[in-house]
């Protein structure tokens, strides 16, 4: 396998439009790394560039420590699986796992070896001889895993390969792609639009939005700190609460909303970096896990219950606290019908306080 090293990868249009912005970042040899982010904030060419399909305007990418940055996609030794699996539809299954390995004139001996071992591991052996039209999406999808293996390249890149499947089956091949990953230990790069994908696949996240890295770190650092507005909006489903407000600091913290005084408790390491923005304007983000409904004489933040949506395990509550919609998780149990008052704490330690002009973390 190999590392990869992005330094200030940049790339401009023609018309002036970044669409990757300064990308700096390594990949470490055997890591699932996840690139994250809407529609248009630049993962997909972020990846191309990567593979060599999209021009680098400035910057320098090194594969296993090799500048590749003018370096043709078929000699940087690396393989791509595409989200329409790209599959030769007159080819059985072996001849597809094959084609890639007979222009690069690999012996029949070695290409049968790679077939077997590649049909092994994704459970295609009985397949093998089977047109693309008779597979379902998720043989199709394991199909164009194989020919990215049986090519045992130094990178594979993924860009997004599970979107075109229904629920079940992307839950069954996200499974399959990190057990792959497991089993290979190969350097890989992942490019999903679906946050629960990212969380669920990804050693490390880069989270990118406008061409731009916003953070960059594991899953669950960067759902317990996110670095900015964008990133607590955009990581975790449902997405974090966010409450616009006047911090004041009298008898312990509050946040003055257009509706309520809300106490927030003892904030403990917060509280020094907090201290300079007594009397400004701050967002308060709440996970919808620590909003937790409780009496009325415990309450911090009322709210109105508007919609229940029951998930089996458990219950998302759609809320609106003033003009502001909120989002709290609990446990199934008896609850009161939609358009009744309700009653929550906030969980202290749990809090995150962002500056509202630029966005970022303030404690």
């Amino acid at each position: 396998m190999a590392t990869v090293q992005l330094d200030r990868l940049c790339k401009t249009y023609p018309n002036g439009h970044a669409g990757v912005a300064e990308a700096s970042f390594d990949i470490a040899d055997g890591e699932l790394l996840v690139l994250v982010g809407p529609s248009g904030c630049g993962k997909s060419t972020l990846l191309r560039m990567i593979a060599g399909l999209e021009s680098i305007s400035s910057g320098t990418l090194r594969i296993d420590g090799r500048v590749v940055n003018e370096v043709s996609p078929r000699d940087r030794d690396i393989a791509m699986v595409f989200q329409n699996y790209a599959l030769y539809p007159h080819m059985t299954v072996a001849q597809n796992l094959a084609f890639g390995l007979r222009l690069r004139g690999k012996s029949r001996t070695e290409i049968d070896e790679r077939i077997g071992k590649a049909a092994r591991l994704l459970e295609l052996e009985q397949r093998l001889d089977a047109l693309p039209a008779a597979l379902s999406g998720g043989q199709r999808q394991r199909v164009a895993l194989g020919r990215a293996l049986v090519r045992e390249p130094k990178v594979f890149l993924l860009d997004e390969p599970l979107s075109n499947l229904d629920a079940k089956l992307r839950l069954s091949m996200r499974v399959e792609i990190a057990r792959l990953h497991r089993q290979l230990g190969a350097t890989m790069v992942y490019v999903t639009h679906d946050q629960v994908e990212a969380m669920t696949l990804g050693q490390r996240i880069v989270v990118l939005d406008g061409g731009r890295i916003q953070q960059i770190d594991t899953p669950m650092n960067l759902y317990d700190r996110p670095a900015n507005l964008f990133v607590a909006g955009f990581l975790g489903s449902p997405a974090m609460n966010l409450l616009r407000g006047t911090l004041r600091h009298a008898d312990g913290w509050r946040l003055q909303t257009a509706s309520q005084a809300l106490p927030l408790g003892p904030l403990g390491a917060k509280d020094a970096a907090l201290r300079p923005w007594t009397d400004r304007e701050v967002v308060l983000g709440v996970r919808p896990e620590d909003l937790r409904p409780c009496a009325a004489a415990d309450a911090a933040l009322d709210a109105l219950l508007e919609v229940i949506e029951p998930i089996g395990n458990e219950v998302f509550l759609n809320l609106r606290h003033g003009d502001a919609p909120l989002v709290s998780r609990v446990a199934p149990g008896d609850l009161p019908e939609a358009g009744a008052p309700m009653h929550f704490t906030l969980v202290p330690e749990r809090l995150h306080v962002f500056d509202p002009a630029g966005g970022a973390r303030i404690a």
